[in-house]
């Protein structure tokens, strides 16, 4: 199964081709996944859990969407998920006393936006953000939406989430050294030595 959307709660209708399943919402028809029949026969799968495409996955996924009459076709995105982030601004949540709304710079031109309502968020922090399209630990899939009705562009992660060795069992997002640059790809051997 191929994950590229979410479907936001809505119900989700399944259209079968040949060897591929196009999931879709039912109420705008907006595809959500595909589900590729005997893909180990297409692509080269090792092990459980997530499996990373390469480019040449991803056309040959392309080339069996096509052969199976679907007029659509999924991207490559080689862009890291998990990345150095640094909190610009923080303002309260309108609707909240707990969740705080930040502008989280991840190297582009403009910061994005992220809810959160870990006790520890603050302005200077660097931290790692989980951007939409990231596959957590866990097996959770992270997409963009909102939280009491603001708009966020990913999570800000704590060590527990990201199921580092020896995390502290207590709230509060990974601080990083205020010498880490906004936007380099997450790495435990650099970023989590504890």
């Amino acid at each position: 199964m191929l994950i590229v959307g979410d479907n936001q709660g809505e119900k989700l209708t399944a259209t079968r081709q040949q060897n591929v399943a196009k999931i879709s919402r039912q109420d705008n028809d907006k595809v959500v996944a595909w589900n590729f029949f005997e893909a180990s026969k297409l692509i080269s799968i090792t092990g459980n859990g997530e499996v990373k495409l390469t480019a040449s996955d991803v056309d040959i996924l392309n080339e069996e969407i096509k052969k199976s009459g679907f007029d659509a076709s999924i991207f490559y995105d080689a862009a890291p998920k998990f990345v150095v982030g640094e909190i610009v601004s923080l303002t309260p949540h309108p609707d909240s006393d707990h969740l705080n709304i930040a502008q989280v710079n991840i190297g582009d031109e403009e910061p994005i936006q992220i809810v959160a309502g870990a006790p520890n968020a603050r302005v200077g922090l660097k931290t790692i953000v989980v951007l939409p399209g990231a596959m957590m630990p866990n097996g959770g899939l992270i997409f963009a939406g909102q939280l009491r009705g603001v708009p966020s562009h990913g999570m800000m992660a704590s060590p527990r989430e990201l199921a580092l060795p020896n995390a502290p069992q207590k709230r509060g997002i990974i601080e990083l050294a205020s010498t880490e640059i906004p936007g380099t790809a997450f790495s435990q051997a650099k970023h989590w030595q504890k």
